[in-house]
């Protein structure tokens, strides 16, 4: 009798909704808080049960179950464990963590990037060593992974082991409301705010040694231009060395190092550069690129890891250890706008193979597809 309330009941889809509520996100918890929330749009038939550490802000999560299980530390590792022990739904999902030592056979996770293994030096060894564990515990037990592009499934196969068939790619989407600033007056007043004295090249994210921007101040000092190179963000991961070659090479009036950027202003300041520049040496998925592309702007990025198949045929492609070429690309799309409109046009095209619903929409395939596995 219990059995047959069990069958005719609706599976009960939990996920891990802890990383998104964070007050400042990151990357990861963006994806996670922008794919829940479409997720929970589309309406599967499924009763969807979020976990979190503490109540999340009201109506951020419409028409699902919220379980608020608050526990000082090792959350994921004791606490939802314990409640996977206890209340197990028929599927559990992480989209930006770990999946716990207790959990349902059918489970999902998604594993961003490999990028510790790569670049360990922009880690803590004890960062490195979890990320390490953690990733190669995701790719072992849950029975099925998420990847963020085709480069980080390959990267699974050839550092873990993955078998291919295990791992899906769901391209993530971006900020949709992001659009082009032609208004003149918003463009002086962003250049203004951020002390930009004319036209500019642009990098916008975290300032570490991973983004390659050593490189990219090498090459703008081979360029003879009135134009100035911006490179706005956080300080991150050893950016005091940045800013000592940037002193040694006489450039502190040429290379502008604004910090953070307000959300409202990204639209305009990107929007207002000859060009984008992201000579990134790893990137798990790259959606700065994308970002630009929606605003309108020609990008120059690495012809490495994920970013060829997130840019398309929608911008210059350079290897990033190569100064010369990055110089060389910069100088192309200064003195050539026929070029800059080509690729902006190109990006505008590119953006349609992307999306947050697309994102979600391969996820709820592969979940109908544990879900209908003996």
């Amino acid at each position: 009798m219990g059995n047959g309330r069990r069958t005719n009941r609706a599976p009960v889809v939990g996920i891990d909704a802890s990383r998104a509520v964070s007050p400042r996100p990151t990357g990861t918890e963006t994806y996670s808080l922008r794919l829940i929330q479409t997720l929970l749009s589309l309406a599967p038939p499924w009763h969807i049960r979020l976990y979190f550490r503490q109540t999340p802000p009201e109506n951020t999560f419409p028409h699902a179950d919220l379980r608020v299980i608050p526990f000082p530390r090792l959350w994921t590792h004791i606490r939802l464990s314990w409640e996977m022990a206890r209340r197990p739904p028929d599927l559990l999902f992480v989209p930006a963590h770990v999946l716990p030592p207790i959990h349902p056979r059918r489970s999902l996770v998604t594993v961003h990037d490999l990028g510790y293994y790569y670049f360990p030096r922009a880690h803590t060894r004890f960062q490195r060593v979890y990320l390490d564990l953690s990733t190669r515990w995701n790719a072992r037990a849950a029975a099925h992974v998420l990847a963020d592009s085709e480069a980080t499934r390959a990267d699974l196969a050839r550092v873990y082991g993955t078998p291919p068939e295990k791992v899906t790619v769901a391209y993530p989407g971006y900020d949709e409301s992001l659009a082009p600033v032609r208004d003149p007056v918003a463009l002086a007043a962003v250049r203004a705010r951020y002390g930009i004295p004319g036209e500019y090249f642009l990098y916008l994210g975290t300032l570490q040694p991973r983004k390659n921007l050593s490189r990219l101040v090498l090459a703008f000092s081979r360029l003879s231009t009135p134009a100035t190179l911006v490179l706005a963000g956080r300080r991150g991961w050893l950016a005091d060395d940045l800013f000592a070659l940037i002193r040694r090479l006489g450039l502190e009036g040429r290379v502008l190092c604004p910090g953070y950027v307000r959300p409202e202003d990204r639209a305009p300041l990107i929007s207002g550069a000859l060009a984008f520049v992201f000579p990134s040496l790893y990137e798990g998925f790259g959606l700065p690129v994308l970002e630009a592309q929606a605003c309108g702007c020609p990008v120059i990025c690495s012809n490495t890891s994920s970013l060829p198949e997130v840019a398309g045929d929608a911008a210059i492609p350079v290897h990033p250890e190569d100064v010369a070429a990055l110089a060389d690309a910069m100088a192309r799309l200064e003195g050539d706008p026929d070029l800059r409109r080509e690729l902006v046009e190109r990006g505008f095209v590119n953006l349609r193979r992307f999306s947050w619903e697309k994102c979600a929409r391969t996820v709820l395939q592969v979940m109908e597809g544990l879900l209908e596995a003996n």
